[in-house]
This record gives C-alpha cells, structure tokens and sequence, in this order.
C-alpha cells in the first residue's frame, strides 16, 4: 500500500503541477490556491487535535492573527512580503505558548470553550481596532510577493510558489509524525496517565504541539492575505474554525496524506456541484455525511492495509452467515 500511495501522491503532484499551465482562468487558480492554504492549516490543525486530542476550535483566531500581522506590516510598513510570512511565524510561536499553557489544565469542552473565546476576542479587537485594523473594512491593498526581485502578480505565479511551500511543509510534517515526537503526541492522545509515568513531561509536549499548530495556522493565514490581496474580520468565524475541523475528520484524523484529501475535498467540491443550482450546498452535506458514515477513519483508510482486511473479513463473515 506504500507503493500505491505514492504514486498516488505522484500523480496528485503532477496534475497540481500540469493543469493550471493548460487552464488559464484566474478564479481556478485562486480556488487551488486556497486549496493549498486549508492544507497548510490543516497539517497545523492535525498536531495538536488529530495527533494529542486536544480539541480546538481556535483556528480562525489563530489564522486571522497571522493574515494581520503580514497585511499590516506590508501595507502600514512598507515591508517585504517575506518580513510578513517571518512575523507570522513569530506571531505563531507566540500564540503557541499563550495558548498551550490553558490546555495544561483544560481538556474536552472546557479547552473548546477556551479556544472559541480566544477566537471570537481576536475578531472583535480586529472589527473595533479600526485605527490599526481598518475594522469591517478590513486592510486593502496588500502587496504582491516579491522572489527574487520577480513579482508574482498573477494568480499563476502566487500557485506555483504555494504548491512549493505545501510539497516542503507536507514533508515536514510527515517527518514530524513519524518520528518519536509524533509516537509521543500520539501516546498523549491515547493514554495520557502512561506517559506521565514514563518520565515524560507532559506540559512540555502539549505546548509543543500547540505551537506547531498556531505556527502553520499562522503561515496559512499570512498566505491567504498574500493570495487574497485583502482580508477583513467577517473571514475569520468560528463557522471557518469548524470547517477545518471537519476537513481533518473526512480526510483521516494523525495523517497528513489525510489532511491533504480532506482540505481538497471540502474546498474543490463544492465547487463542483455548482452546477446543481441553489441546492448545490445540500448534496454536498449530504456526500460529506455519507463519507462520515461509511468511512469514519477518514479518506485515508481507502489506502490503508487494514481497510482492505476489514472489508474482507466482512465479506467472509457474510459468506460463511458468521460461522467460525
């Protein structure tokens, strides 16, 4: 199954790569492009609730303070849009530790309640700060990325530039999860008590996987404000928050090839039933809860050894009417 994963992915990466130089349409580049953007926050998303099960229902804060704080510095400062993207990440390390050390002591629906609030605070100060956020008007004009002295001002060229960032930040978070600090955010996840008792320390852990989500979130909101060119506070609900939640949980919760199915299929589906009309949005709840029912371990499981086994297991028992 390795094998077939990726050539998979192989082939996903060589139609991301192919395709918008054949389609030339603005709008399809901008909406693979923000494909691209939901993956980022999402890989951010999956260390911390996907991997040690602390629910958070904060992303939209987190993502909002990092489109900010790269629009501001590029529009108010006249700074380079790399500047942006550094502050976002220093942003991100920042929100980690605020928001790492509540979850030491809070869990379940109280850390959700927590995360909510922190969310909803963020996108009041941005709505009434209009001295410094511009308030419902948002911030406009924010500048192109500038590489090498060559300005990606077209949606083409931001893509490009995207899709190599999410290649590089996949792999890092891969490698994340498959190593020993992924094993231990795992463990966190399954058997917190256990752990403890091996010596670990358990608060160090949690801040660290916080971190690592505030850090992607923060880097995917500051490349939504470079995509975008404009952002405003009515983006960043909590509506946004639950949705890539739900991306994490169709595309399969600890994986990042999962996170990568997830973010693309909520993004680009509705999209495509458009054609359906004004009832577009129903068949596509209506997919995406079928997709909940029949495969709760995510997109991923369609790929995985044990699917295949499970299935085949399910089959002989109804061949044999559940005869040993």
């Amino acid at each position: 199954m390795k094998i077939v994963k990726r050539v998979l992915l192989a082939v996903l990466l060589a139609v991301l790569i192919v395709f918008p130089m054949s389609y030339d349409n603005a709008y399809v580049h901008i909406l693979l492009s923000q494909t691209l953007v939901n993956i980022v926050i999402v890989m951010g998303l999956n260390f911390i609730t996907g991997l040690t099960g602390q629910m958070n229902l904060g992303t939209a804060g987190i993502m909002a303070l990092g489109a900010y704080i790269a629009a501001l510095t590029s529009t108010r400062l006249g700074t380079s849009p790399w500047i942006g993207f550094l502050l976002a990440i220093v942003m991100g390390v920042a929100i980690g530790w605020v928001l790492g050390y509540p979850s030491l002591r809070l869990k379940g629906v109280y850390l959700s309640l927590t995360t909510i609030g922190f969310s909803e605070i963020v996108r009041l100060v941005l709505t009434n700060w209009v001295e410094l956020t511009g308030g419902t008007m948002g911030v406009q004009g924010v500048p192109h990325i500038v590489l090498f002295g060559y300005p990606l001002d077209t949606s083409r060229k931001v893509y490009y530039l995207y899709l190599f960032a999410v290649v590089l930040l996949a792999f890092t978070a891969w490698r994340i999860v498959h190593s020993k600090w992924g094993r231990v955010f795992k463990a966190i996840r399954d058997n917190v008590e256990a752990v403890e008792a091996c010596g670990i320390d358990i608060a160090k852990i949690k801040i660290q996987a916080f971190t690592l989500a505030t850090v992607f979130g923060c880097l995917g909101g500051a490349m939504y404000a470079y995509l975008m060119g404009y952002i405003n506070p009515t983006t960043f609900t909590t509506d946004l928050s639950a949705n890539y939640l739900i991306m994490m949980m169709l595309g399969g919760i600890g994986s990042v090839v999962g996170n990568i199915l997830g973010a693309t299929m909520i993004t680009l589906l509705p999209e495509m039933l458009r054609f359906l009309g004004t009832n577009y949005w129903l068949y596509f709840s209506i997919i995406a809860l079928l997709f909940a029912i029949f495969l709760p371990n995510g997109l991923v499981s369609l790929f995985t050894k044990e699917n295949r086994l499970g299935m085949f297991w399910m089959a002989k028992k109804e061949k044999t009417g559940g005869r040993r």
